[in-house]
Formats: C-alpha cells, structure tokens, sequence
C-alpha cells in the first residue's frame, strides 16, 4: 500500500468515526434555529432531547468500542448491525418530531457496507436510510396530502437508486483496488524470487570459475610432475649412470664415449628444463599486462620473421587474472610460432576482443593453410601444437576453434572467462 493509499484510508476512517457527531450536531443546531418555523409541544421537545442526548450516548458508546476493538469496530458485524438499527430508529424518530434531524438520518449513507454483513442486509440499511431522508425532503412525517406521498415515493426511489449506485460504484472500486494489490505483492514476490535466482546464478557462475582455474591449476601442476619425471629426472639418471661407468672405466676411450652420452643427455635435460620452465608464467607478463605483452610480442615476431604483423584491442581492456593472460599469451606465441613455421604467411594479424563476460583472442594469417582434420603426427621436435593450446584454453573453461583450409590461410579463435585481477 502506497503512502497515498494509507492516507486516503486514513481520512475515510476519520469520516466514519466523526462524521455522525458533525452531523448530529448540525440538526440540533438548525433544529433549534428554525423552532418557530414547527408548532412543537413541550412533550415533543422533551422527546427530541432525550432522543438527541441517546443518539450522543450511542455515538459515544460505539466510538469508545472502535477505539477498544479495532477490528470489531472496522468490519461488518452483528455488534455493528446492531449499533446501525439503533441509530436509524434513533435518526426515524428524530426526523418525525423535526425534519433538520434528516442530516443525522443521513450517516447510514456513509457506513452501510461497515457495519453490516452482506450485500443483501446493506442494501436494506442504504433503504431504510433513504426512507428517511425522503420523508424529511417531502415536508416532514407524518404527511398531510396524497402528494405528499407521491413526493415522498419519488424521493424514496431517487435517494435509493443513488445511494446504490454509490454503494456498487464503491464495491467495484475496492475490488479492483484488492485485485491492484495482489498483483503487485504478487509482482514483488516474483521479482524477489527471480532475484534470488539471479543472485545464484551469478555466484554459480563465479564458483564455476574458481573451480575451473583451480582445476587448471592443478592439471598445469600434474602435467609439470609428469614432464619432469619422464624427462628431467629420467635425463639425470642416466647422467649419474654414465658417469658411475666413467668412474670404473678401464681405459681413456670407454670413458670418453661414456662422457659424451653423458653430455648429451645434459644438453637434452637442460633443453627440457628450459621448455618446462618457458611454459609456466611468462616473462612478457612480468610488467606489462596482456595487451601490451601481446603487442610486443606481435612487434618482436614480425621484426624477427619479416611478416607484416598487426595487433589490435577491441572492447574495454581489463586487468586480468594471471592465469588468463598467461594462458592466451602462450598460446598466441605457438600459433605464431606454428605460422612462422609453417604457414609461409606474408601478413598475419591478432586480435584481442574483451566482451563483457568473455575475451576471445584471434590470430589470422594468409598463408597456405592446411586441412584440420589431416593433421600429420606430433613429434618430439615439434612445437606445443593445436592440441596443447586447445588444452591450455580447456584448463580454464574456455576453448580452441580453427578454420583453415589448403590455400586460404588459417583462423585461430581462443575464447576464455573473462577473470579479472583479484
């Protein structure tokens, strides 16, 4: 309910509670005022005053049980039907000895449908009311002449049909107003639901991506152990067992060959090493965030392989969280690698797109292309590769398209979560 709403309600409940006092007050005040213009006896003013005084007694005792009881006092009852019948005696009575007791008649007009229960019983009092009324407008009870009946008939029928229309006027005007209500607390309720479902799926969203970096975290972490091991450590193995056999070597030429298969496996450990430690963070990353690396690393590539080489930066750039940057740097240095090596490229451009909830990275050259689906063997001289950079879009909830054909050059497109810098 709005602020204006309670207002209204508020002045509508000041009306019924002292609306019956003002009007009672008027008709004694012109009840008096036009004594000379009626022939009362001294029997007829002791009765309009004991009358006057009942009529304040009852309007006294009825506000004293609203104040008391609120909701017995507000909503139709047999109390408040009770308390309606008395009056309209009460007012029936007064008008007969005076007519100006008509204005005290007329607050069963104003509270009908409050005090009594259904249509029908509401209808009756609005009647009752209006008969009244129109006894008072047609000269005053009782009447002296047949048109005076006839009068009083008309009125009747008049202050009737009006009162009523008033009445149903009144209903289907608070019937919309609680079918206006329901509907917006029902608006509110659908609104704070589909909130809530909006507040979840964000921090859904956002767990889902903690989960996925954490997953990558622990994949780069695994594949790490898994290099090392097969690599580094096998390497050093080796080294240490040719050595042991230099060591118990009977003559200079054994030793020799013995020393050389343990400087290769060195110089093969070492190499392994290098790569290891180039694919964890790059160095590129140390001061620069991704779109300057990015940009360098264009600059650098072109200079060294004479290709026209262009980088561009669409959207608002964000800082990002280390591991995307990481991860869309690497993979743009294998697939500018790849060109170098394998495209025979003579221009290649790489876009850097920040879209609200995603960044997509785009590397495009026009070179000779190749059949994605015919892709020849890794081998151990080769570089990362298609499927290493799609794994490294995949570690962290993102992936790898490329297009290329033989002839028409090759498109690469890394889109990635959008995760920014904690």
């Amino acid at each position: 309910m709005t602020t204006r709403d309670r207002q209204i309600e508020r002045r509508w409940e000041q009306l019924h509670t002292w609306g019956p006092y003002g009007l009672l007050g008027i008709s004694v005040v012109l009840a008096v005022a036009s004594s000379g213009l009626f022939d009362h006896s001294a029997a007829q003013w002791w009765a309009g005053w004991s009358l006057a005084g009942a009529a304040l007694v009852l309007q006294l005792g009825w506000h004293a049980i609203r104040v008391r009881r609120p909701g017995r006092g507000r909503t139709p009852s047999r109390t408040g039907t009770a308390y309606y019948v008395v009056r309209w005696a009460l007012a029936f009575a007064l008008t007969w000895i005076d007519p100006f007791f008509a204005f005290y008649a007329a607050s069963g007009f104003m509270d009908a449908d409050e005090l009594i229960p259904g249509t029908v019983g509401q209808r009756v009092g609005l009647f009752a009311s209006a008969v009244t009324v129109a006894g008072a407008q047609a000269g005053g009870l009782p009447f002296g002449s047949g048109l005076q009946w006839i009068l009083f008939a008309a009125l009747v029928l008049a202050n009737s049909v009006l009162q009523m229309a008033i009445a149903h006027m009144t209903d289907q005007e608070a019937r919309r107003s609680r079918e206006r209500t329901e509907t917006i607390t029902e608006l509110e309720r659908t609104n704070t639901a589909l909130q809530q479902a909006l507040d979840e799926n964000a921090a859904l969203h956002a767990q889902l991506l903690v989960q996925a970096r954490e997953a990558g975290v622990a994949d780069e972490r695994r594949r790490l152990a898994a290099e090392i091991h097969d690599t580094i450590a096998q390497g050093l193995t080796g080294i240490i067992a040719q050595l042991q056999v230099v060591a118990n070597a009977p003559d200079l030429t054994t030793a020799r060959t013995h020393l050389d298969r343990a400087a290769t496996l060195a110089r093969h450990s070492l190499g392994e090493a290098r790569r290891s430690v180039q694919n964890l963070a790059p160095i590129a990353l140390e001061h620069d965030g991704l779109p300057e690396a990015l940009k360098n690393t264009v600059a650098e590539w072109g200079e060294r392989t004479g290709v026209r080489a262009e980088f561009t930066v669409t959207g608002i750039a964000e800082q990002l969280h280390d591991e995307v940057s990481a991860t869309l740097l690497r993979i743009a240095q294998e697939a500018l690698s790849n060109a170098a090596r394998h495209a025979r490229a003579t221009r290649v451009g790489v876009t850097l797109s920040f879209l609200g909830e995603d960044v997509i990275l785009d590397i495009r050259d026009d070179g000779q292309g190749f059949d994605p689906l015919a892709l020849p063997e890794r081998t151990r001289t080769g570089g990362f590769g298609l499927d290493g950079m799609r794994a490294r879009a995949e570690r962290i909830a993102g992936t790898l398209a490329v297009e290329s054909e033989p002839g028409h050059g090759t498109a690469l497109s890394a889109r990635v979560p959008l995760v920014r810098h904690e």
